[in-house]
């Protein structure tokens, strides 16, 4: 995080392409590594509790903010890797958050559509992570409520 401030801050006062870059590449390594820290955290559930359901939620969330710093990262090394389907002009960076969170959920409603080849692939792959993470979790979310000591009873949520 000290690096997106670091470069960021620097960004502010020598406006160049590739510190920004880098500033969002510093905010991606940080989500992503906010995600791995809380993915340990839930393949190591030996019971559901009220914790483990909030853990999977901000996982999700942060692998969505993860995937908007890479297109943010892209965009501004690469500018006009992404499109509107209409011609009206929003704020840039809330359209890629809301294009990673369509993406991330495999809606796609096709309003933001990646142009550039590197784009593209980044939405692919964030497709493919966004499924495959909810199967995984749902399945150690389980594994994990089968392995309660009593299994009989429903674990209380804290």
């Amino acid at each position: 995080m000290l690096g997106t401030l670091i470069f960021g801050a620097v960004s502010t006062f020598l406006p160049n392409r590739a510190l920004l870059g880098i500033k969002w590449g510093f905010l991606a390594a940080f989500f992503g590594l906010a995600v791995a820290g809380l993915f340990s955290y839930l393949k190591n559930a030996r019971a559901v509790i009220g914790a483990h359901l909030y853990t999977a939620v901000s996982i999700y969330l942060l692998l969505g903010m993860f995937w908007f710093a890479l297109y943010c990262a892209v965009d501004v090394i690469h500018p006009g890797s992404f499109g509107r389907s209409n011609n009206m002009h929003a704020d840039h960076q809330g359209e890629l958050l809301y294009f990673s969170l369509v993406t991330l959920s495999t809606i796609g409603y096709g309003d933001v559509v990646p142009l550039a080849g590197e784009a593209r692939m980044l939405a692919a792959l964030e497709g493919i992570a966004g499924v495959l993470y909810i199967a995984i979790a749902v399945a150690l979310l389980i594994n994990a409520y089968r392995q309660s000591p009593d299994t009989g009873k429903t674990p209380p949520l804290k």
